[in-house]
């Protein structure tokens, strides 16, 4: 294996891990190796050994030939063009990233109103493009134009709505199926929140 995917095997190291609910130290005792050493290869400072990296996936139920391929999936770089996408899941929501990635991002077009409240796990970003906006967070509605941002923390309980026909918002969130929160809030699949 070249230089490159040694490297980019780190972040495979530390999702793999995360699912399985170990910290460092426990992947320390269960591999031999040392917590700073593991910790450099999941930000990708070092390069594990072939021998070194076989325990780290002896240690994560996987084997390296799994971990290098995850690592191969990790580092996409995908350009997803307009007119080549899938038919939208639903009318005016298209997914901006294809596959399950750390970030998911779709783009809401025309009139929409969710109808009913949403709470994810983990944090979104919404950005209005084009027209305006209604979110009801918390308690509070805010009314967003075009240009405005409006962040909300992952199990911030929201309902949103467009007050303007034509509008085009952009929607940035952490991805559900990752652990960035500690909240553990109820969340929506993508499938059934278009809000998301």
């Amino acid at each position: 294996m070249d230089d490159k995917e040694q490297l980019r095997v780190g972040a495979a190291v530390r999702r793999r891990r995360r699912a399985l609910g170990l910290t460092l130290s426990a992947l320390a005792e269960r591999s031999g190796l040392s917590v700073p050493f593991l910790s450099q290869v999941e930000n990708e400072r070092a390069r594990p050994s072939t021998a070194s990296l076989d325990s780290i996936a002896a240690a994560l139920d996987t084997t390296a030939k799994d971990l290098l391929v995850a690592a191969d999936a990790a580092r996409t770089v995908d350009v997803v063009r307009e007119a080549d996408q899938d038919p939208e899941p639903q009318p005016g929501v298209r997914p901006l990233v294809r596959g399950q990635h750390q970030m998911h991002a779709l783009e809401l077009t025309g009139e929409y109103d969710a109808g009913r409240e949403f709470q994810h796990r983990n944090d979104e970003l919404m950005y209005v493009v084009e027209g305006a906006a209604e979110v009801e967070a918390e308690g509070r509605v805010y009314q967003l134009g075009r240009g405005d941002t409006l962040y909300l923390s992952g199990g911030v309980r929201h309902r949103c709505r467009t007050t303007v026909p034509a509008t085009r918002v952009l929607l940035v969130a952490v991805a559900e199926h990752i652990e960035a929160t500690a909240t553990k809030a109820a969340h929506q699949s993508s499938d059934d929140a278009p809000c998301r």
